[in-house]
């Protein structure tokens, strides 16, 4: 039986509960709707570190961020981790990227045979946390001015990437019908939007009136968490409120970038009915973190709440699954072997994962409820884990108070149960279960040791000759379009689909 083809769609911190085919939602969407209305929603996804680079390292590997030193979004991902697009090159597919997967270090491509475009971060350590000075804010961490400039725009950096993200994805699919499109292909297509600066182009902006946009909840500093406390430090909000105008044009815009993310599918979408390949395309559709969007007082991500950490993730699969949902606790660590098992293929039993395959749910037939995350990185003075099981949320640390919340009745997270006498049996058992799972003396110990090198590193490369470690996409201009080298009359052929009959 012929392989399917697989369509894997990124957005970048999109908080799933906003969304409206998770409830109630002003957000225009009509191309992803579809998908899930066709498609299996899962409903309890999660990300595994609600970070860029760490979550992205996890997504691609299986493996949660301590296990491959994920630390932070300046981590060096090694060379040696296997990642699905490794395992599905062994199994005889196509592997390409287009757009941002946040590698840091000199492997900027970790099994994918192609990248269509250079990412939109950088590749190298600048952007390492400092425990060693917890008091110091460094210039590059995130500041307000997402926030204070939000609103309207012609053009920005990220609009560029993700124009050329689409554009090169689009060429991709194109290519693959025109040259043979026998051997299956695994695309990746990794968008920047909606993540911060809350601009957008006023087709976008103008979907959405100040009246639709509901404002966050915002419990006064002095009653959130020790790790909520330091993050509006981290991002320069402590004791400085925020207009109220400014926090409904971030919101405002955030919700066009997200109506601009659904019309980039519908492209990717329709290149697919173009092409004759959507019978044959698995489509998943996910994201790396969420946003907390003002609620808590919060913004960004760096946080377990959920809407920091609960992300989109759609799979149709034509002629496979039928349309459903699943309420169970999942991650994007699942993806990689869900990914292997869809491709016919099998895991290496030798090498250890934590995700765990989706297929059983995707059939119906149910599957593991349970999450775990790890999170190092800003905001942090160390690790800060979760453990999401049931109905339930663990948010376990060594140096500040651990929270829990039951996810199912409070899904805004209103009422930590840490201390509660009549949820004490269950909390006292997860935090048993924490500290037998994850040694965080040992953890510390590595995190600091590799925030000191990287840092040292950094600062070494900054000095004389520079070599970059950003991905140069490569281009040959000499085959391109037309060239006298090349038959003008088979090359017009060949590059039109379909192709005109042969005695024409």
């Amino acid at each position: 039986m012929k392989r399917k083809n697989i369509l894997f769609i990124m957005a970048d911190q999109m908080a799933a509960p906003m969304l409206p085919f998770y409830g109630p939602s002003p957000i225009k969407l009509p191309n992803l709707s579809r998908l899930a209305a066709q498609g299996v929603v899962f409903d309890a996804a999660y990300c595994n570190s609600p970070l860029c680079a760490p979550s992205r390292f996890t997504l691609v590997s299986g493996q949660l961020p301590s296990k491959i030193g994920a630390y932070d979004n300046a981590a060096d991902f090694p060379a040696d981790v296997p990642t699905y697009a490794h395992y599905l090159r062994r199994l005889g597919y196509r592997t390409a990227l287009s757009g941002k997967m946040h590698f840091c270090g000199p492997d900027q491509l970790h099994g994918y045979e192609e990248r269509l475009t250079s990412d939109i971060y950088p590749a190298d350590y600048g952007w390492a946390v400092n425990w060693d000075e917890p008091d110091v804010r460094p210039t590059w961490y995130h500041n307000m001015a997402s926030v204070l400039q939000a609103g309207p725009c012609v053009r920005t950096n990220q609009l560029d990437f993700d124009e050329e993200v689409v554009f090169k994805a689009q060429q991709y699919l194109f290519d693959h019908i025109r040259e043979d499109g026998d051997q299956p292909f695994c695309l990746t297509v990794s968008m920047t939007h909606p993540h911060d600066p809350y601009t957008i182009p006023k087709p976008f902006w103008d979907l959405y009136d100040d009246n639709d946009i509901p404002l966050p909840t915002t419990p006064p500093q002095a009653d959130l968490d020790p790790h909520s406390q330091r993050l509006l430090k981290v991002y320069d909000l402590w004791d400085k409120p925020l207009p109220v105008n400014k926090i409904r044009d971030a919101r405002r815009a955030y919700f066009g970038a997200c109506s601009y993310i659904d019309s980039n599918v519908g492209k990717l979408l329709q290149t697919l009915e173009d092409t004759g390949l959507a019978d044959d395309t698995i489509i998943i559709f996910s994201g790396d973190h969420g946003d907390m969007l003002g609620e808590r007082g919060l913004w960004y991500k760096m946080h377990w709440f959920e809407m920091a950490a609960r992300v989109p993730l759609l799979i149709s699969a034509p002629g496979q699954f039928a349309a459903g949902r699943v309420t169970a606790a999942v991650s994007t660590a699942d993806l990689l072997p869900t990914l292997v098992e869809l491709a016919g293929g099998e895991l290496d039993p030798r090498l250890a994962l934590d995700g765990r395959s989706l297929v059983s749910h995707l059939r119906g037939q149910g599957g593991h409820d349970e999450v775990f995350g790890e999170y190092m990185a800003e905001g942090t003075i160390s690790p800060l884990m979760m453990i999401r099981r049931g109905a339930y949320k663990f948010i376990y640390s060594e140096d500040d108070p651990c929270l829990m919340f039951d996810v199912k009745n409070d899904p805004h997270e209103r009422e930590n149960l840490s201390q509660s006498p009549e949820h004490r049996p269950l909390f006292e058992a997860f935090l048993s279960e924490a500290r037998a799972k994850w040694d965080i003396p040992a953890i510390h110990q590595q995190v600091l040791a590799s925030q000191r090198r990287r840092r040292l590193v950094f600062e070494a490369l900054t000095q004389g000759k520079l070599k970059s470690w950003d991905h140069q996409p490569l281009v040959d201009a000499s085959q391109q379009y037309m060239r006298n080298h090349i038959d003008l009359d088979d090359l017009e052929r060949k590059a039109r689909f379909p192709q005109p009959c042969q005695n024409q």
